[in-house]
This record gives C-alpha cells, sequence and structure tokens, in this order.
C-alpha cells in the first residue's frame, strides 16, 4: 500500500467513525477490511466512482424496536431488538440473530458487515444482515423464553420473509427459540415458508444444520495445511469456547487426528492435558446443552485437567488454535504468545474473536491465519441449503449435505488462495484473499444495478 493509498484509508476511517460514533466493534470490522480493498481498488476506478465501499459499510437499513415481555412472576420486562439489513447485492439478507446481554447496535452492525462477505465467499446467493436482542436467555425458564421470543418476532415479522430476509440463529439462540420464532411468525401472517433457518427437522430444517459451522472451520484448517503439505493429524490443538461451535470444531479435529487440549466459557478454561477424547466430549457437550452447567465442572470430572479461572487458553503451548467463543476474545499480547509457543496455524470459528492488533500480529509472522469471515462460513452455507430445500419442499439426505460442505469449505479456500497470494512468493494472505474475494462479486452486482 503507497503513500496516497493510507491517506485515504486514514480518511475514510476517519469518516466511519464520524458517522457511526461510539460503535468501535463496526468501525474495526470496516477497518479490517478497507485496509486491504483499498491497496486492491487502486487501479480500478469504477469501484471509486460508484463508491462501493462506502455504501457497503453504510447498512441498507437498521431497525431498532421495543420487546415486551412478562416474566413468570407476571413482572413486565423491556428489552430493546434490532435488524440490521446490510446489504442485499447479491441475494436475501442472510444472518443469525443474537440474544444476549452484550448485544448493542455496534456489535450488530460489526456482524451484519462481517456476514456481508462471508456470505459473498460460499458462493450463494446471500445477502448479508443480522439482529437480535439484549435478552439473556440463560435462567429464564421455557415459558420466558417463548414469551420473549413471540413478543420478538411481533415486531420482526414486517422486516422479514424468504425472498427479503431470512434469519438464523447464534449465541443465546438455537433450536428451541428459532421453533418459538417460527411458529410466532407462522400464527400471525398465516404462511408456512422458509422465513428461519437452524428450524427443527419436523418442520423445515436442514440436517447437519448443527454440526456445520464447527466442521467448516475444521475443514478449513486441514485445507491451509494441505495446500502446504501437512495436516491435522497429531498436532495439539487448543479451542475457545464450548457451545455449539467449539464442540463441533473439537469433535472434527479429533475425528483428524488432532489432539484438544482446551474448551472455555465466560468463566474460565479449562486445559486437559491428556486430550479431550471423543468420550470427553460427549460429556462436554451433555454438561452445556442439557445440564446448563459451566466448563469448571469438567475439572472435577476428569483428574488431571486443570480449570483457569477469569482467564483465556492462549497461553497453552499448541500448534493449532482455534477461537471459537466471541468477539475480541484473542488480543495482540495473545497472538504473539501463541507465535511464540510455537502454533503455526489459526482458523476463527467465532465472528472477528482476534483484535486488529492480533490480526496484524499474525500477518506478520506469517502464519496460517484464516479469518472468521472465511473460516466460520459453513453454518451459514447449510442455512442456505435450507433456504433451497424449503423453496423445493425437499430434504437432502445427510451424505450429501456432508459432501456440499466439504466442497463449500474447499471453494472458499481456494477463493481466498486465488485472491490472497502475492507474485514471487508462496505464502497465502488468507485475510487479504477473504476480504477481496468476498468484496468483488458483491461489488460488482451493485455495479450492475447503478446507483441504488
Amino acid at each position: 500500500m503507497n503513500v496516497s493509498d493510507h491517506v485515504g484509508l486514514e480518511q475514510f476511517i476517519a469518516g466511519v467513525k464520524k458517522r457511526n460514533p461510539g460503535q468501535p466493534e463496526f468501525v474495526q470490522a470496516v477497518q479490517e477490511v478497507a485496509e486491504d480493498i483499498f491497496d486492491y481498488i487502486r487501479d480500478k476506478v469504477e469501484y471509486h466512482e460508484y463508491q462501493i465501499l462506502r455504501r457497503i459499510a453504510e447498512p441498507d437499513r437498521a431497525v431498532s424496536f421495543r420487546v415486551c415481555w412478562e416474566d413468570d412472576k407476571g413482572n413486565i420486562r423491556v428489552q430493546r431488538g434490532w435488524r440490521v439489513q446490510n446489504n442485499n447485492a447479491i441475494g436475501p439478507y442472510k444472518g443469525g440473530i443474537r440474544f444476549h446481554p452484550s448485544v448493542t447496535e455496534s456489535v450488530l452492525k460489526f456482524l451484519a458487515f462481517e456476514q456481508t462477505f462471508k456470505n459473498s465467499l460460499t458462493g450463494l446467493p446471500m445477502g448479508g444482515g443480522k439482529g437480535g436482542a439484549n435478552f439473556n436467555p440463560k435462567g429464564k425458564s421455557d415459558h420466558e423464553v417463548m414469551r420473549f421470543c413471540q413478543s420478538f418476532m411481533t415486531e420482526l415479522f414486517r422486516h422479514v420473509g424468504a425472498d427479503v430476509d431470512v434469519p438464523a440463529g447464534d449465541i443465546g439462540v438455537g433450536s428451541r427459540e428459532i421453533g418459538y420464532m417460527f411458529g410466532q411468525y407462522k400464527r400471525i401472517t398465516n404462511q408456512f415458508t422458509g422465513v428461519l433457518t437452524g428450524k427443527g427437522l419436523e418442520y423445515g430444517g436442514s440436517l447437519i444444520r448443527t454440526e456445520a459451522t464447527g466442521y467448516g472451520t475444521a475443514y478449513f484448517l486441514q485445507n491451509m495445511l494441505q495446500r502446504v503439505g501437512d495436516s491435522i493429524e497429531g498436532k495439539d490443538c487448543v479451542i475457545s469456547g464450548s457451545g455449539n461451535v467449539a464442540t463441533h470444531a473439537a469433535e472434527k479435529i479429533i475425528d483428524l487426528g488432532g489432539k484438544v487440549l482446551t474448551l472455555s466459557d465466560s468463566g474460565g478454561f479449562i486445559h486437559d492435558p491428556e486430550g479431550i477424547d471423543a468420550e470427553r466430549l460427549a460429556w462436554v457437550k451433555d454438561l452445556k446443552e442439557t445440564r446448563r452447567g459451566r466448563i469448571e465442572a469438567y475439572a472435577k470430572a476428569f483428574p488431571g485437567s486443570e480449570y483457569h479461572a477469569g482467564r483465556r487458553p492462549w497461553a497453552v503451548p499448541c500448534a493449532l488454535a482455534l477461537p471459537c467463543a466471541t468477539q475480541n476474545e484473542l488480543d495482540g499480547a495473545d497472538a504473539r504468545r501463541l507465535v511464540a509457543n510455537g502454533c503455526i496455524g489459526i482458523a476463527e470459528g467465532a465472528n472477528m474473536p482476534t483484535d486488529l492488533e492480533g490480526v496484524h500480529a499474525f500477518k506478520e509472522a506469517g502464519i496460517l491465519y484464516a479469518p472468521g469471515k472465511a473460516a466460520n462460513a459453513g453454518g451459514v452455507a447449510i442455512s442456505g441449503l435450507e433456504m433451497s430445500q424449503n423453496s423445493a419442499r425437499i430434504s437432502w439426505k445427510e451424505a450429501e449435505l456432508q459432501q456440499l460442505l466439504v466442497e463449500t469449505m474447499k471453494g472458499i479456500h481456494d477463493r481466498c488462495v486465488e485472491h490472497g497470494g502475492s507474485a514471487g512468493s508462496e505464502h497465502i494472505d488468507y485475510v487479504r484473499g477473504a476480504n477481496i474475494a468476498g468484496f468483488v462479486k458483491v461489488a460488482d452486482a451493485m455495479l450492475a444495478y447503478g446507483v441504488v
């Protein structure tokens, strides 16, 4: 990037900050993409004339609404809900719904922006969106969650539709919440359409959707290693999180011959030097999905393992690392520690889990590093296939979907390689590759429409 590109980038980011005060997550996501795109579009006049990046970094709309519900004690509770529809140049808005106290407009705008590039990378016709509420389903009864979901959908239904915007699940939104929301949508509209993905198999859901994000992250990591003549087999792996993405990423790492050393939750992490095998992982899934317990219970159940309260697992020596918990869980110091301890490959299972300093540290070290918009796109890819199954009123077999997931992640990997290389070097900058590959498809569609 030359001097004029740096000046242009600084001015662009200054404008993003000015237009989005108090939204650091969104600004961070835009800057991470813009650092690569500015260099790429330097000699591409049309992208400048039509202000393509500026337009992608301004959501089509961000809807905010009140969500009132009644708890089991008869108290009236009030939450805030959002739906951010970032860009629909290549298809209906598509992206999850997150229920968590940390949800803000900034977080959802960053997620919707990232989703635009992620969905483009899959090769499927899906735009980018994201939604959610500052509601915490933890500790709530099924009836309380149902009442909240019904109230949430009573407002959201007017903004979504099978050919308009198709939400899915995310943090705090699983099959239970999707079922309640879909039931309310059907009740209000009297329509049975594919308006949500992640549905139960009984009413239009797709096989392997639960596993897809975690499995896809492991497949992407394997693709990166295979390209340089290596594999996951026999390597120590550190994973953060213990939810859906983390546990299924761990499952696939184990299947591919890797050794999983850690899992975590918001309280801390467990380190099992012997390795979390399939049997112990099944115990963790039961702990989290059925008993809704904390990961510290693992250390009591399996002697020889350790629980580290209030800490993240990035100081544990490993060859491979998969951050699968939440945004900005891995900072610059963590990144440098991982590199110093011999880590050779990172694949992000969460959305933007590495802060900008950490991203730069990984890129400077020249190790294999896959950003979330590429590595964790397996989930939304299967969601896109669920949309097509709903439209055609069909259900594909698990073997077909497993093969489609493998092929999709290989296709995303190859697109990143195509745009992430540089003359005279075998090294692939997967961040640059993902940003440019995701940008080009959306940008060219926007050019075709003119100024809209």
